[in-house]
């Protein structure tokens, strides 16, 4: 449902696509629609997105907004992302709420995942 002057959709940058896939579906369990070999969408995932082809990524330290999830288990979902290939920007640290790390995806993407226990 679109809601008026609601945030409907994001895109994020991916150099590449085939990977992109890989990485979110091990580790998110993400379903994508293909559009083409430069652009892949998601939905039922928070929101809806999608991922266009760029050899640019986004980085807290370039100003980038950070997508945060959310995990019940977070040091189980950092050993998804490591596995997968992704790799840890900032290590697990307290925050007021919970906790938190960053992550890059293999195309060097920074995301952050929290928890509150």
């Amino acid at each position: 449902m679109n809601v008026h002057e609601k945030i409907s959709y994001l895109e994020f940058p991916s150099r590449d696509i085939a990977v992109t896939k890989t990485f979110f579906s091990s580790v998110f369990g993400w379903s994508f629609v293909d559009y083409g070999p430069d652009y892949i969408s998601f939905s039922n995932e928070g929101l809806k997105g999608g991922f266009y082809k760029s050899d640019l990524a986004a980085s807290t330290e370039q100003g980038s907004v950070l997508v945060v999830f959310y995990s019940k288990t977070l040091e189980k979902t950092l050993v998804k992302i490591q596995a997968a290939g992704g790799s840890v920007v900032k290590p697990i640290f307290p925050f007021p709420g919970g906790r938190r790390f960053h992550f890059a995806d293999p195309n060097g993407n920074e995301y952050a995942v929290w928890s509150d226990v």
